[in-house]
């Protein structure tokens, strides 16, 4: 039994539930006590006041001759004797002892006092006759009786010595009290017990299985047979056991759910990984492929320096293989032919037409020649400010090359036309000798013709919609000659459309405002732009391919 009221001390829970209940118990006994002390209080004095009852009774029926009524003076008299009476024994502590009184007339006459006055007042008394008064330190209880109680026109108040009273009172305390703690102690005592089968040693369990429980899943080891498991219950604590139960069960079957999904993701992760790194392979050989058709700088650098030009070019891809594309290839007449251009869409599908634009327009424009009096030909394809170089072959030699720009439309657009795929496109044909354009805008942004001193002179603008679109459109072409000094600067949207962290843009205007800054060369000009457009997006990402290239005629 020692052993088993140890092992319940140690528990926590009891000990509170313990606690509590024999608090609760005391509480109540004490609510309940207090009025018992009350009802004992009034039951001694209740005695004390039938005792002088009777005092009084005796004292004034004292026999006088037959026939003569006693006067209130002789009661007054008979009544004096009560504070000369022995004391009467109630109990082994409390006594019976009058310590005086005051007698009066109906209309509250004083007919005399006698010992200690009593400080309860007649006129008190007569408004309430149950009305009595207690000192404050306990020793003195007044008490009264009326007319009618007396027999006569007469009111009585009697003065009571009852320091007694509280000795008497404290014992019935202490006897109380005790008998409440004892039943408190029992009480608890039986609780504490009782708690240990059917609380304690469940909850103790359960607690024990949850450890085991969280052990069990942090080493994933979630099989496992719980102590709780065969207690049956039907309380409120077997529903938390039942309750433990079926929800570790329910975690152990998504475990073992998460573990095959989690071998199954990792299978399809390196899957991925795998096809992933194929891919950037595969998409890195198409950079390769793409960055191989752009013109090389050595081939430009040997063109610049044949025929005193300046080339400039930058390329830069959203990702990583573009839809933007430029070129400068020589052709049969001694011509030199450029495009600069912007595919539809980005990414894959963009490059593979981009190379199909640029291998269209290579091959057209180095084998179309045009059949027929060649002063016919030149009416019929007649620029709007009319033809402006000098040599009708150069003129038609041109023209032959830039209807390469009209067979690639109406073979995408037929061919493929189906997949929406367009592109906007500069094409140009210029004789190095004289500084003679003769060029086709489909759809392109404007191109500019810059003096050194940052003059825009010339604006070319698109005269037709963007190649690949629909068949059977005209492609109108105009002619322009670049003087010694002067800088031709073409770019794709990628330029004006830089964004940075805001989504701002670069916007055409500050492009202008560069362009209109005074400038030595194209390699110059172009370091300018991208600079600017680096410190305009910052770290934000590129959101469009961008490309630029310029051609200055040196002097």
């Amino acid at each position: 039994m020692l052993l088993k009221f140890l092992k319940i001390r140690k528990s926590r829970l009891s000990f509170l539930v313990v606690s509590v209940a024999f608090v609760s118990i005391l509480i109540i006994e004490v609510i309940l006590l207090i009025p018992s002390i009350i009802r004992r209080e009034k039951q001694l004095l209740n005695q004390i006041e039938e005792i002088t009852e009777g005092k009084v009774s005796v004292l004034t029926q004292i026999s006088v001759p037959s026939g003569i009524e006693e006067s209130d003076e002789e009661i007054y008299e008979q009544l004096s004797n009560l504070v000369k009476l022995k004391e009467i024994k109630i109990t082994d502590e409390l006594k019976h002892i009058i310590v005086g009184g005051s007698f009066y007339t109906s209309d509250g006459k004083l007919i005399g006092s006698f010992g200690e006055k009593p400080q309860l007042s007649f006129l008190n008394f007569k408004r309430n006759p149950k009305k009595s008064f207690r000192s404050q330190d306990g020793t003195r209880y007044d008490v009264g009786w009326t007319a009618k109680q007396m027999g006569r026109d007469t009111f009585l108040i009697v003065r009571h010595n009852t320091a007694s009273l509280q000795p008497e009172i404290n014992a019935y305390i202490l006897r109380i009290a005790g008998l409440v703690v004892l039943i408190s102690i029992f009480v608890t005592g039986g609780v504490w017990i009782a708690l240990e089968p059917i609380v304690i040693r469940p909850i103790l369990c359960l607690r024990n299985d949850l450890i085991k429980a969280g052990e069990a899943i942090s080493k994933d080891k979630p099989s496992q047979n719980f102590a709780s498991a065969p207690i049956k219950r039907k309380d409120e604590l077997g529903d938390v056991i039942t309750a433990f139960d079926t929800m570790y069960h329910q975690i152990s079957t998504a475990y073992l759910q998460r573990k095959r999904a989690e071998a199954a993701l990792q299978v399809s992760l390196t899957e991925v990984e795998n096809y992933s790194q194929a891919l950037n392979q595969e998409l890195e050989k198409g950079r390769e492929m793409q960055l191989n058709f752009l013109p090389a700088d050595e081939r430009i650098k040997c063109f610049a320096d044949e025929y005193n030009w300046e080339i400039a070019s930058f390329f830069q891809p959203a990702r990583q293989v573009a839809g933007d594309f430029y070129d400068i290839f020589e052709l049969d007449n001694g011509s030199v032919g450029f495009v600069i251009a912007d595919v539809c869409d980005k990414g894959v599908g963009a490059a593979l037409f981009m190379a199909l634009f640029r291998s269209l327009i290579r091959i057209f424009s180095g084998k179309i020649q045009l059949r027929g009096q060649a002063k016919l030909i030149l009416e019929q394809h007649l620029p709007q400010q009319g033809w402006i170089g000098e040599s009708p072959l150069t003129n038609l030699a041109h023209l032959n090359s830039l209807q390469a720009v009209c067979l690639t439309n109406e073979y995408v657009s037929k061919l493929h036309g189906e997949l929406g795929m367009f592109a906007t496109l500069f094409f140009g044909v210029l004789e190095p000798d004289t500084g003679l354009l003769t060029y086709i805008n489909a759809g392109h942004e404007p191109l500019f013709i810059i003096s050194s001193d940052g003059k825009i002179i010339h604006q070319l603008e698109s005269t037709a919609p963007a190649v690949g679109m629909l068949p059977n459109i005209s492609f109108p072409i105009n002619q322009i000659f670049l003087h010694p000094g002067e800088i031709l600067i073409g770019y794709t949207d990628g330029v004006t459309e830089a964004r940075n962290c805001n989504s701002e843009f670069f916007t055409d205007k500050k492009l202008i405002s560069l362009l209109e800054q005074p400038i030595d060369s194209a390699k110059e000009l172009l370091n300018q732009i991208t600079t600017a457009i680096k410190e305009h997006t910052g770290d934000s990402e590129q959101f469009d391919d961008i490309t630029l290239l310029a051609l200055q005629r040196k002097n």
